[in-house]
C-alpha cells in the first residue's frame, strides 16, 4: 500500500487550492466536510450533487484534495477517514477558503 502524502501548511500553495477547488465535485465534497467538522469516509461521498461517483474517480478526488493541502487522510481498516485542514489553511491564507465557499454556495443556490 502506497504511503498518503500531506504538503506541510508551508508547503501548501494558493494555485493548488485554487485547482483543487476549481471541480465542482471537489468543492461539493469540500464544503460539505468543512461544514460538518467530523471525520468522514470516502464512501459516504458516493453520491454528490445527485450523481453517483465511481470510486475511482473520487479516490481520484480525494488524492488532489489531500494534495493541494485541504484534507488529511488516514487509513482506518478498509477506510479512508478524511479531515478538513480549514483552520491550518485559514490561518496561512486568511479568508480564501470562506471565500471561495461562499461562492461556490451562492453559485449552486442561484442553480437549483
Amino acid at each position: 500500500m502506497r504511503p498518503l502524502t500531506h504538503p506541510s501548511i508551508e508547503n501548501v500553495r494558493v494555485e493548488a487550492i485554487l485547482h483543487a477547488l476549481s471541480d465542482p465535485v471537489r468543492a461539493a465534497i469540500y464544503a460539505e466536510m468543512q461544514s460538518d467538522g467530523c471525520p468522514q469516509s470516502c464512501s459516504s461521498f458516493a453520491s454528490v450533487r445527485a450523481r453517483e461517483i465511481p470510486k475511482s474517480t473520487l479516490s481520484q478526488h480525494f488524492r488532489v484534495l489531500r494534495e493541494a493541502g485541504l484534507i488529511h487522510s488516514e487509513r482506518q481498516g478498509v477506510e479512508m477517514r478524511n479531515t478538513s485542514r480549514y483552520a491550518e489553511v485559514e490561518q496561512r491564507f486568511p479568508g480564501l477558503i470562506c471565500g471561495i465557499l461562499n461562492a461556490y454556495r451562492q453559485q449552486t443556490h442561484e442553480n437549483a
